[in-house]
């Protein structure tokens, strides 16, 4: 009788606003399809939940996020005046921590993406069971709590030039 080998299956936990907005402060805009590429590519992410807040209006965008592989989980968002400005929010924090512990069972390995230090119970436990692959840092300004797990941490905004969104004039779609 042979030994079963348990096959690694790797899940991402992607906080969508600590993402896209520290790609942004580089100056870029972030493919989501090509990062989802990425993410099976190179770490055979066969699951990826994007934490992302509810805002009506953005159906399409949330059916582009499906149907590149991502699996939204959604967060009512608030508004709220700052001055003359409207600003939504809509923080997925606790959402991403429980769903990586109501999916635990599920994954061999997890990769969490984002730089937010609010982070840094979850990562210190899923390091201390084995199951932490990697955290995708959006940019070199990750928190400093972070910086005990350097090891583990892949910087995004050194992946512009393959993750990078551009418009080709065809309909604006991306090039590939």
């Amino acid at each position: 009788m042979g030994i079963k080998v348990k096959e690694k299956i790797v899940y991402a936990f992607i906080d969508s606003q600590n993402l896209n907005l520290g790609v942004k402060s580089q100056g870029w805009h972030l493919d989501f399809a090509k990062f989802r590429r990425y993410l099976t590519d190179k770490y055979s992410v066969s699951k990826a939940f994007l934490f992302i807040g509810m805002v009506p209006g953005n159906e399409s965008l949330y059916k582009s996020l499906n149907l590149a592989g991502y699996t939204c989980i959604f967060k009512p968002t608030l508004e709220r005046k700052e001055g003359k400005a409207t600003v939504i929010k809509g923080n997925v924090d606790a959402e991403l921590v429980l769903h990586s512990m109501v999916e635990y069972d599920h994954y061999s390995k997890a990769i969490i993406v984002s730089g937010d230090g609010d982070f840094f119970c979850l990562i210190e436990y899923l390091e201390k069971q084995g199951k932490l692959l990697k955290i995708l840092a959006p940019t070199m300004h990750y928190s400093s709590l972070l910086r005990k797990y350097n090891n583990f941490i892949v910087r995004i905004d050194l992946l512009k030039k393959s993750l990078e969104y551009k418009k080709t004039g065809i309909r604006g779609r991306s090039k590939p």
